[in-house]
Order: structure tokens, then C-alpha cells, then sequence
């Protein structure tokens, strides 16, 4: 699949996955999506500067969820619909789609 095919489906999963964080009583705020090229932090391969990962900050009660395992019900059904969760490598806002080896 294309660069632009699979950054298309990514749009259509994390979609899905606002929608489904609303339904279980989350709130969310957007991380880091796009991450430049330029930026001096982070892996130069970083599936952020392709447009296939985004950090995504949930809350609920008005409360920021900081710990990973606050984000399990995300996270797995983010892998039911084909996804990487950063939760499984410690990154527990962290939601991916893989490409080229990298997850």
C-alpha cells in the first residue's frame, strides 16, 4: 500500500478511535501528530514524521490520565481495527500504524 493510501487510513482509524474514546467517557486532546523533520527530538525515522502516529491526551472527570494502563481500553481496540499501541514499548498515548518495519 501507498505512503498516502495508508496515511488515508490512519485519518479513518484514529477517527474511529475518538469516537470510541467518547463512547467508554473519555475526552481527548490532540499530542504530537505531525512531527517536522527539522525537530531535534525523537527517532529520525519516527512514524510521526510520516504522518502514521499521533499522541493522543485523554482525560476523564476533567482529569489528565498520565499512566499507560489508563489508556488499555484504547489501546487494545486500537490493535482490534489494525493498529500499533505505544502501551506494549511503555508509550501508553502513543497510536500507530506500521510501516516500512517501523511501528
Amino acid at each position: 500500500m501507498s505512503l498516502s493510501l495508508k496515511q488515508q487510513k490512519f485519518a479513518h482509524m484514529v477517527a474511529l478511535l475518538i469516537l470510541q474514546a467518547e463512547q467508554l467517557g473519555y475526552r481527548l486532546t490532540f499530542g504530537d501528530a505531525y512531527r517536522d523533520p527539522r525537530c531535534p527530538y525523537g527517532h529520525p525515522h519516527s512514524l510521526h514524521r510520516q504522518r502514521l502516529a499521533i499522541d493522543l491526551n485523554a482525560f476523564k472527570g476533567g482529569e489528565y490520565l498520565a499512566e499507560t494502563s489508563d489508556y488499555e481500553p484504547l489501546g487494545s481496540y486500537w490493535e482490534s481495527i489494525g493498529g500499533t499501541w505505544g502501551g506494549r514499548f511503555g508509550d501508553g498515548n502513543h497510536f500507530s500504524l506500521a510501516h516500512g518495519g517501523m511501528k
